[in-house]
């Protein structure tokens, strides 16, 4: 992760931002002041991370010349604010429809996501399935860790930051997405038995043997 601190990490991934068709170490080092061996070794550790990615490569005055520019994850580095227009669209929603209903779309945007990532579970067994469902929830920024006690067969997944916690507080049947997720995901029923939204230190979802369908 590139912090703030390093200010020159920072300044080559703002002139990336800036310009799209990309840049090359040479204009870089131009700019910021630097030496090109500077510059590349910043590269070396942008490249690693995947902030950036090397794009084309051009031939200038019959020398070949890399453009860099910046991968998904260098976008995203950036800050991006979407919790303000969640909320208004979640506010509107509970003003034009029932709580019930409301419920409801929350349960099938979860399941909705679960049958998009099916390709993920495919010949997997449960505890796989398990594993994987942490991966994802892990990608999704919820800090997970899956459990499995062989003895009795319990098998959890422990939540340890709530992705939209703020969000959950105002409108608690957002949680009903996890649930559905989770289950829709595993083909199991899940028990929230703890929740950050309502004070836990943790979200804990206990999977139960039996199936959602019989």
């Amino acid at each position: 992760m590139v912090e703030k601190s390093n200010s020159r990490q920072h300044q080559i991934l703002e002139l990336l931002l800036e310009n799209k068709e990309g840049l090359s170490i040479d204009r870089l080092a131009k700019q910021l002041d630097i030496s090109r061996a500077a510059v590349q070794q910043h590269f070396v550790a942008l490249e690693r991370d995947g902030f950036i990615k090397k794009k084309q490569t051009n031939k200038t005055g019959g020398r070949p010349v890399s453009l860099y520019e910046l991968t998904d994850r260098g976008i995203n580095y950036f800050p991006k604010q979407y919790a303000w227009l969640t909320e208004i669209i979640l506010n509107n929603l509970a003003d034009e429809i029932s709580p019930e209903r409301f419920i409801a779309y929350m349960q099938k945007l979860g399941s909705q996501i679960a049958d998009k990532l099916q390709t993920r579970f495919a010949g997997k067994k449960q505890d796989e399935k398990l594993a994987e469902l942490a991966l994802i929830m892990n990608e999704l920024g919820f800090q997970v860790k899956s459990s499995s006690d062989i003895e009795t067969g319990s098998r959890s997944l422990q939540a340890f930051n709530c992705v939209y916690h703020d969000l959950a507080q105002k409108h608690p049947a957002i949680c009903e997405f996890d649930l559905a997720l989770i289950s829709s995901s595993l083909d199991k029923k899940i028990i929230h038995a703890s929740c950050m939204a309502k004070g836990d230190c943790s979200c804990r979802f206990i999977i139960k043997d039996k199936p959602v369908i019989e």
